[in-house]
């Protein structure tokens, strides 16, 4: 799958809408209701990826209540956004992916206590591709060290879904809506629109994104893996890591045993060598 049928007409033309966030529904603060699960969402702009010493230039959070049976937006209960002056030049390649130039930034700041009190009443914390918002989050905010986060990259199966690939644009694109991508509200609306779309004959990703939250979850690494098996590795989505050089993965618990019978009989001639660590829920994503 690609498109989804619903998005092509007779003639077999593909009609896109765009999505802007303007339908949400605004709830109160204290909403409260034993059927949802309070979710942020949340993205930022950065000045790079160098999650150490790049620094956030934008950040838009949404917090969303979701219902814990059908996986429906119910609405949105506090929001915030604002740009960062990082007091340093913004490359000209981060203007030009982000739209955001030095103008924009200029006297601005994060409000921390405002993002500290929508991250407080957040059950957990969602980002596409979380590693990377969560190391900015973590170096800035004690707070979100503490939080259980989610990732929509990882979290959801999109293959099992039907897509071959797991970017926010084309995701939402083939969903049949487009946005104003590379700025932080327009990212965050669009997600929150992406896994609460309603696709016949599935449940709805958002479920599948909560339900994977809260499941043990595993790291498990090639110690010492011979190096003509890094072909293999990779193609089963193994990363590197450079400093203790072996590859590893996250995995959730109901696939441990086969990924375990895999590497002994791909990478360890037959005897699993590798190392199994389970992670906390509260470490998931951190870099």
């Amino acid at each position: 799958m690609t498109f989804l049928k619903k998005t092509i007409k007779s003639n077999q033309s593909i009609e896109l809408y765009k999505f802007n966030g303007e339908n949400f529904v605004n709830l109160p603060q204290n909403f409260h209701d034993e059927n949802t699960i309070k979710v942020c969402f949340l993205d930022l702009e950065t000045t790079g990826t160098n999650k150490e010493s790049s620094k956030i230039i934008e950040f838009a959070g949404k917090l969303a209540a979701i219902n814990k049976e059908n996986g429906d937006l119910i609405g949105i209960i506090d929001s915030y956004q604002s740009f960062n002056d990082p007091e340093e030049l913004i490359s000209p390649v981060i203007t030009r992916i982000t739209g955001i130039t030095n103008k924009d930034v200029e006297g601005h700041s994060l409000d921390w206590e405002i993002i500290s009190s929508i991250l407080n009443k957040a059950d957990i914390v969602v980002a596409h591709n979380a590693t990377f918002d969560r190391g900015f989050m973590d170096r800035y905010l004690p707070l979100s060290k503490e939080k259980v986060w989610a990732c929509s990259v990882n979290d959801i199966n999109w293959a099992q879904r039907g897509f071959n690939a797991r970017g926010q644009e084309i995701l939402c694109i083939w969903h049949g809506f487009y946005y104003e991508s590379h700025r932080a509200m327009y990212d965050v609306d669009a997600l929150i629109h992406l896994v609460t779309y309603d696709v016949k004959g599935q449940n709805k990703a958002s479920l599948e994104l909560i339900s994977n939250s809260v499941k043990p979850t595993y790291k498990i690494a090639a110690i010492n893996s011979p190096y003509e098996t890094k072909d293999l590795l990779k193609l089963r989505n193994y990363r590197w890591n450079s400093v203790k050089r072996y590859w590893w993965k996250n995995i959730f618990i109901e696939d441990l045993e086969s990924e375990k019978e895999w590497m002994a009989d791909n990478i360890y001639n037959g005897h699993f060598q590798g190392q199994v660590v389970e992670i906390e829920l509260t470490d998931k994503y951190k870099s």
